[in-house]
C-alpha cells in the first residue's frame, strides 16, 4: 500500500507546522497522541494513528525539555510511524520500531536547527539596535525555517524514498543500539506513569487507582473500558461533592447556659 502524492505533501507540511506549534502557538500539536490521530486521518487509518500516538504519548510523559535542552521528538516519530505502519500493514510494533529511532534522530537535527537559528537571532539583535521593525519581523519569520525544515526534510526523505530508508534505520543499526531503543521504549512509558502518579493526588484517591488496576490487570478490560469506569467514578464523586455543598448545614447546638447561681441569684444579680 502506497501513499498518494497529496498525502505525502500534507504530512511533510504537517511535520513542519508541528515543531513551530511546539515553540510558538502551543495549540496541541506538540502531543504525539493528537499528532498521531491527525496523521492517521491523513493516511486513512485514524485508529492506527491514535494507537501509535497514545503509546508514544506515554513515552513523552517521562521526558521534559528545560532550559532549551533537546529531547527525543516523538511527535515527528508519530507521523513517520503512522505512515509506515499503514504502508506496511505490520501494526503498532513495527511503527514503534521506526518511531523511536526517528525521535532520537530528531535530537541531533534539533541541535542543528538551534545552531542555524542563531544566525537570524543575531540579525534581529542588530535590527533592534537600529530600530528596524521591518527587519525584526522579517528575520523572526525567517527564523522559523531552520526549525520547520529540521523536521520536514527528514520526513520528506523517508516518505518519498519509502521502505529503503526505513530498512536502513531498522536493519542496519547495531544490535546494541536497537536493543537499547527497545529497552528505552518499554521503560519510558513506565517513567511517564510514575511521573503522573507523583503529581496526582494518588494517596487521596488510592481506591480509584486500585479499581483501575484491577480492571486492567485481572479483568483484562481494554483501556477505553477502564477510562469509562474512571469517568463513571468521577461523575459520581462530582455529584456527591455538589450535593454536599447544596445541602443545608447543620445548625450549631444552642450554647449551654453557663451562668452561675449564687444564693438563689444568677451571677451578676445581687440584692442591694
Amino acid at each position: 500500500m502506497e501513499l498518494a502524492t497529496w498525502q505525502i505533501a500534507i504530512l511533510i507540511i504537517f511535520s513542519f507546522f508541528c515543531i513551530l506549534d511546539n515553540l510558538t502557538l502551543v495549540i496541541g500539536m506538540q502531543f504525539p497522541v493528537i499528532v498521531g490521530t491527525i496523521a492517521g486521518l491523513i493516511v486513512g487509518d485514524v485508529t492506527l494513528g491514535l494507537t501509535i500516538g497514545a503509546t508514544l504519548q506515554l513515552m513523552v510523559l517521562g521526558v521534559g525539555t528545560y532550559g532549551g535542552a533537546s529531547v527525543p521528538d516523538f511527535t515527528t516519530g508519530a507521523i513517520v510511524g503512522t505512515a509506515f505502519a499503514h504502508i506496511s500493514g505490520k501494526g503498532i510494533e513495527f511503527a514503534l520500531a521506526i518511531a523511536v529511532p526517528v525521535g532520537l534522530l530528531m535530537v541531533q537535527l534539533d541541535v542543528l536547527a538551534r545552531f542555524a537559528n542563531t544566525f537570524f537571532l543575531h540579525r534581529i539583535d542588530k535590527n533592534i539596535e537600529e530600530l528596524n521593525t521591518r527587519g525584526i519581523a522579517r528575520n523572526t519569520v525567517l527564523g522559523m525555517f531552520p526549525w520547520g525544515l529540521s523536521r520536514a526534510i527528514p520526513v520528506g526523505i523517508m516518505l518519498i524514498f519509502g521502505q529503503k530508508v526505513v530498512d536502513v534505520i531498522v536493519n542496519d543499526m547495531p544490535d546494541w543500539l536497537m536493543g537499547g531503543l527497545k529497552v528505552a521504549g518499554g521503560l519510558l512509558p513506565v517513567v511517564g506513569i510514575a511521573v503522573l502518579l507523583k503529581y496526582l493526588p494518588t494517596n487521596k484517591y488510592i481506591a480509584y487507582l486500585i479499581a483501575g488496576f484491577f480492571c486492567a490487570a485481572y479483568l483484562k478490560v481494554p483501556m477505553l473500558g477502564v477510562a469509562m469506569v474512571g469517568l463513571a467514578l468521577a461523575i459520581n464523586h462530582f455529584n456527591r461533592k455538589v450535593g454536599e455543598e447544596k445541602s443545608p448545614e447543620m445548625k450549631p447546638a444552642a450554647a449551654a447556659d453557663t451562668s452561675l447561681t449564687i444564693g438563689g441569684y444568677e451571677d451578676g444579680e445581687y440584692e442591694e
